[in-house]
């Protein structure tokens, strides 16, 4: 802060400050004759008689001005509030986040330290690691994933049975760790419309649903052209290359015809932020364990 507005910041403050004192000090002395003249009033009347009187603040009442007027003072002396003068106690708002963090942080290392030599099944079994795991998970996923980890459109449900990259606890640490990227060419244009249709007809069939089969026929000659090298002959994905599994019921972006044609037809584009940098390694590794933890549900997507 330059020299200006520290000197203009502390002119206005400590002006503020003496005219406040001056004014209490001038309404409280008494004027030379009001003792003989009588109470003043302040020339309002109701009711014909009823006057307004103009009397002084009660002494304890001014007393309590004054002694804000002390503490503000002081407290301008020990904190900062003039401009670029740092305050005798050197206190800041950074400072303190420092310390309040670094004690945090002291705290939590004395929670996490039983844990460093658990492995995924130990802290599954642990009520107080899966207390601590579910406090991490409301923090840093439930926005995403949902409270229960049942996800939403377009976010994985975490308490399925297939997970899109691998459900092992060291790939689920990877991709806690490092995030994902997930990419779904859009085949709209190379396919055109009645290929789109024909091929999310087949893909519909795949999970052992029953949809047109002239089309679902039809389909599967082009998804062994276009999508195999993704998915697999059989549908059942790569999780190397987060390519989903399409024989099983879950959807990511909905197993509709429609949904899945507007998939093919368009693409998807699915990214899960690296937490790697914000979360230590055993807060991964509970969150690892807690998420390969939920409850399977056959249906945790739409259908």
């Amino acid at each position: 802060m330059t020299v200006f507005w520290t000197t203009w910041i502390i002119v206005l403050t400590l002006g503020n400050v003496l005219f406040a004192l001056w004014l209490l000090s001038s309404t409280a002395r008494k004027k030379h004759g009001d003792a003989a003249a009588g109470p003043e009033t302040t020339g309002h009347t109701w009711d014909g008689d009823l006057a307004e009187y103009n009397n002084p603040l009660p002494r304890w009442w001014l007393g309590m001005f004054y002694l804000s007027i002390v503490f503000g003072l002081g407290y301008l002396v020990l904190y900062p509030g003039l401009g670029a003068y740092r305050g005798t106690l050197n206190w800041s708002q950074a400072n303190q986040w420092a310390g309040e963090m670094s004690a945090a942080r002291v705290s939590g290392d004395r929670i996490y330290a039983r844990y460093a030599a658990m492995d995924a099944s130990a802290l599954q079994h642990d009520p107080q690691a899966m207390q601590t795991a579910r406090h991490l998970f409301a923090v840093n996923c439930a926005q995403c994933h949902g409270a229960d980890g049942h996800g939403a459109r377009g976010f994985p449900n975490l308490s399925a049975a297939n997970y899109q990259w691998g459900r092992d606890p060291d790939t689920v640490i990877q991709t806690i760790t490092e995030g994902r990227e997930a990419a779904m060419p859009a085949w709209g244009e190379v396919l055109g419309d009645n290929g789109v249709r024909q091929v999310a007809e087949y893909v519909y069939t795949l999970s052992g649903r029953t949809g047109e089969p002239a089309l679902a026929r039809e389909g599967q000659a082009l998804f062994a052209t276009y999508c195999v090298a993704c998915h697999g002959q059989d549908g059942r994905g790569t999780a190397a290359l987060g390519a989903p599994n399409l024989t099983d019921t879950v959807w990511l972006y909905g197993g509709s015809v429609a949904s899945i044609a507007e998939t093919v037809t368009k693409g998807r584009q699915g990214q899960m932020p690296s937490q790697g940098s914000r979360l230590t390694p055993i807060q991964i590794r509970l969150l690892a364990a807690y998420v390969t933890g939920l409850a399977e549900e056959s249906n945790g997507q739409q259908p």
